[in-house]
This record gives structure tokens, C-alpha cells and sequence, in this order.
């Protein structure tokens, strides 16, 4: 059984990081299949690990991208790309990830990282040679 207090603590964080048109459309698509899940992510990911106040929730999208680049899951890279600059990371700091991620997981992997945070930037309106310069 879900802890309701904690779920509702989750969910304010999942929003902040995710974005509230995100988590409505996802909750919104809730059924008896997966509702469990959503109310595991809720709880577990979004209370219990991002609720956590030894790193910044800069300092924790910095991880997940790190983490979804190395085992090449764009969807939701792209997510939290979204939830990274929700989190006050600036173009620069993300440039310069990307490029750790090129030496520590491959070419192959940073090229991934910069085509698919410039496709997520063209479809945010967002200008990065604004931005960057």
C-alpha cells in the first residue's frame, strides 16, 4: 500500500523536475495496468530518491544523463534533458557534460547527446546560439 503523504510529496517533485503538463498527461493515462507502476515511480524515484537532500536536483538530472546516455535510453534522456533545465542547468554546463560523456562512454554516445538535445531544443523554441553566446 501507498503512503499517501509520501506519493503526494512525489508527485511535487515529479512535476518541478518533469514539468506539470508532463505528469498530467501521464497520469492522465493511468489504467489497472499501470497504476501500480505509476504509483511505485511516484513514491520510490520521485519521494523517496529524488526527496533526498544530500545532492541538488541539478546535481541529480547531471547524474541521470549521465546514466541514460551510457545505456542508450533517448526517450527519456530527452525527459530529463527537459527536467535538467527545469533544474537551472545552462547550455554551457550541459555542452560540457556531453563531452565527458564522449570521453567516458564513446564518440558514438556524445554524438547521440548533442543530436538529441538539439532535436529537444528545436522543438522546445529554444535558440542555443542565443543561449550559449
Amino acid at each position: 500500500m501507498i503512503d499517501k503523504k509520501n506519493y503526494t510529496k512525489g508527485l511535487k517533485n515529479r512535476k518541478k523536475v518533469l514539468g506539470e503538463k508532463y505528469v498530467k498527461n501521464t497520469l492522465k493515462n493511468k489504467n489497472n495496468f499501470n497504476n501500480d507502476f505509476q504509483e511505485f515511480i511516484t513514491d520510490y524515484c520521485w519521494y523517496q530518491v529524488w526527496g533526498k537532500k544530500h545532492l541538488s536536483n541539478k546535481q541529480k538530472s547531471f547524474n541521470n544523463l549521465c546514466i541514460l546516455a551510457s545505456t542508450n535510453k533517448w526517450p527519456e534522456f530527452k525527459l530529463h534533458l527537459n527536467g535538467a533545465i527545469n533544474n537551472g542547468c545552462n547550455f554551457n554546463e550541459l555542452k560540457e557534460l556531453f563531452l565527458q560523456i564522449a570521453v567516458y562512454c564513446g564518440v558514438p554516445t556524445g554524438v547521440e547527446c548533442f543530436k538529441h538535445a538539439e532535436e529537444f531544443f528545436k522543438l522546445s523554441d529554444i535558440d542555443i546560439d542565443e543561449e550559449i553566446s
